[in-house]
């Protein structure tokens, strides 16, 4: 395939600029699906490695065509921080969304 030599003379973040000005894309960080997450698995919460740590619990998350689960896990909380809100799932005009989940 020939590129036109007006296009050629452009430099590549000139190109690369125009290209992403063609697409309509979600608002950032946001990707959306179509197919429902599956129901949220149970899962048996070990005990803490200290007593500051948080359990964040796991979630599906899409891999491929299909669903994966990621298993939950303690976190540390930075200072300052009171308690942690979990992610969630919400479907939207476009399909369904993830949230992440964030400190307080």
């Amino acid at each position: 395939m020939r590129i036109p030599r007006p296009i050629r003379r452009l430099s590549l973040p000139t190109v690369l600029a125009l290209a992403a000005g063609c697409a309509s894309s979600p608002p950032p960080g946001r990707v959306y699906v179509v197919d429902r997450p599956p129901p949220p698995r149970y899962e048996l919460v070990p005990v803490a490695p200290g007593p500051r740590y948080v359990w964040v619990p796991g979630r599906w998350q899409r891999a491929g065509n299909g669903w994966a689960w990621a298993s939950g896990r303690y976190i540390a909380p930075p200072s300052r921080y009171r308690g942690w809100t979990p992610g969630a799932w919400y479907h939207g005009r476009r399909g369904w969304y993830y949230v992440e989940g964030h400190w307080q």
